[in-house]
């Protein structure tokens, strides 16, 4: 009787147990929709300046008409979560993509800033800026393209509005200071023409 009995009690307290292991507010079942993880590095490193910023003041230009403004008093959510970003507050020298999915020369230039994020790591931050875009189409691409830098979602466009820009993609080519050297809107972006950007702008050499 008492073997019935443990027969029947274990399957019982086996499914009290897993609905408690999954339920709301659990560690593997958080509340809400269920997302996957970001393929975007955390934006906490933006508002830290990069290991070497001297040489990225030497020989930077003016870049142009308007060329020398700060970045615009905006503060943006990072794709990861956590704290939002006051774009004032991010530190120089950095390149700065606004980009989105649904635009064919952002797909096509996105591999080329990723690459450029590895090879100037500790003298050259990379942040995105998801614009006009949902966050399903945005994280579909990170990982189709292997795109790991961070990335702020400026779903509103604000950014763009800021700047007086109304197309994508933009790059804006920021100093050790914060201020904004170069704002380029030609296109698609390779290795080579990023690289002669930086070099021009920021006064750095990117590594081949």
């Amino acid at each position: 009787m008492n073997r019935r009995l443990a027969a029947l009690l274990v399957p019982a307290l086996l499914a009290v147990a897993g609905c408690t292991a999954t339920g709301p507010g659990s560690a593997t079942a958080p509340t809400g929709r269920a997302e996957r993880p970001s393929p975007f590095a955390d934006c906490a490193t933006l508002t830290r300046p990069p290991a070497a910023t001297g040489a990225a003041t030497a020989g930077a230009s003016a870049g142009g008409p308007g060329a020398g403004a700060l970045l615009p008093e905006l503060t943006l959510s990072c794709f990861t979560g956590g704290a939002p970003v006051a774009l004032r507050d991010v530190r120089g020298p950095a390149v700065v993509n606004v980009w989105a999915s649904w635009c064919p020369p952002c797909r096509k230039e996105l591999p080329a800033f990723q690459r450029l994020s590895e090879r100037t790591t500790g003298k050259l931050q990379v942040v995105g800026v998801n614009s006009r875009d949902s966050r399903a189409a945005a994280q579909s691409i990170g990982e189709d393209f292997g795109i790991r830098f961070p990335v702020l979602f400026d779903q509103g466009e604000a950014l763009q509005r800021e700047l007086g820009r109304n197309a994508v993609p933009l790059t804006l080519l920021v100093d050790a200071q914060g201020r904004v050297r170069h704002t380029d809107a030609t296109g698609a972006l390779d290795d080579a023409r990023l690289a002669a950007l930086v070099r021009q702008h920021l006064g750095l050499e990117v590594p081949g």
